[in-house]
């Protein structure tokens, strides 16, 4: 017998199909390679079941990065560009990777200096948020630059918002308590 009461040595296939049978669970094989065939006798069910939790378990703990797009034009107005650069800022800051693309119409396709001033602006902006993954390169009639968010700035942000909310928290603590009366014990007049 082993440690968690399984007998240990080579049994017939039929005895161990009956010894299965009698303990009303299923014979597993779990090494067929082996000389001779190692199985388990085991609820196969509730292994599965188990297994599928620790999975799912595992998955929800990756961290997932999405690929997100945005598209610019080269003659953007500035209240456009403000908007779709808050975009990718709450892109980088979920910890998405962002595909900026700037395309290019007829005449346009002149001036694509225009365009790559919108991207090395737009990193500008964005500052310390941002790491540029993949250099403007122009597709066709497009230019892509992918960036994704600077993970030691984000874990600063983040620090940094634990901080105040903390401050935040004890200044209401200490307003909720109100002003502090006089101790009588300590009156001497």
């Amino acid at each position: 017998m082993g440690a968690d009461g399984a007998q240990i040595g080579v049994v017939d296939t039929r005895e161990a199909l009956r010894q299965a049978r009698d303990l009303d669970l299923d014979l597993v094989e779990v090494a067929p390679q082996a000389d001779p065939p190692v199985c388990r006798i085991m609820d196969y069910g509730k292994y599965k079941y188990e297994r599928d939790i620790k999975n799912k378990e595992a998955r929800k703990k990756q961290a997932r990065t999405d690929l997100k797009e945005i598209k610019f034009r080269p003659k953007i107005d500035p209240h456009d560009y403000a908007t779709k650069k808050g975009h990718v800022e709450r892109f980088l800051k979920g910890g998405n990777k962002v595909k900026i693309t700037i395309m290019f119409r007829g005449r346009e396709m002149a001036h694509t200096d225009l365009g790559r001033r919108i991207l090395d602006r737009l990193v500008g902006d964005l500052g310390p948020l941002v790491v540029v993954e993949a250099m403007p390169k122009q597709e066709g009639r497009n230019m892509i630059m992918v960036i994704s968010p600077n993970k030691r700035h984000l874990e600063e942000l983040a620090k940094e918002k634990t901080r105040t909310s903390a401050a935040t928290a004890l200044v209401a603590e200490v307003a909720a308590e109100g002003p502090a009366e006089p101790d009588p014990a300590s009156d001497e007049g």
